[in-house]
């Protein structure tokens, strides 16, 4: 029942295409963003689109992958766990942000 601890699925469209950062120690940062579309009804009987924006980190090869692979509007199907941390803006503000850490990723649809 461990491995079912923080593990987020989804399946959703790249809004744009990843911000690849290298770091000073060599290693690889994608960061980029997937939309999810939910369907319903409402009271009126009129059908309603909900989208939610993900925000999304790969590491390394799976980094290297992402900056190859994924164009805007690319549909993608990723795993991972959702991390949360935060920062300072350069006003002094604190932010907080929520993120999936990518563990697994797995490019649909045509090129």
């Amino acid at each position: 029942m461990n491995t079912l601890r923080n593990k987020v699925q989804l399946i959703g469209n790249l809004g744009n295409k990843p911000e690849i950062i290298t770091l000073d120690s060599g290693k690889k940062l994608a960061k980029f963003s997937i939309a999810t579309n939910e369907t319903y009804k409402n009271a009126q009987g009129e059908k309603v689109t909900e989208t939610q924006w993900h925000n999304i980190v790969a590491w390394n090869k799976t980094a290297e992958i992402a900056a190859q692979y994924l164009e805007k509007g690319r549909e993608i199907a990723i795993e991972g766990k959702l991390t949360s941390r935060s920062y300072e803006d350069v006003n002094g503000v604190k932010k907080y942000i929520t993120e999936i850490v990518v563990s697994e990723m797995l490019l649909l649809g045509n090129k």
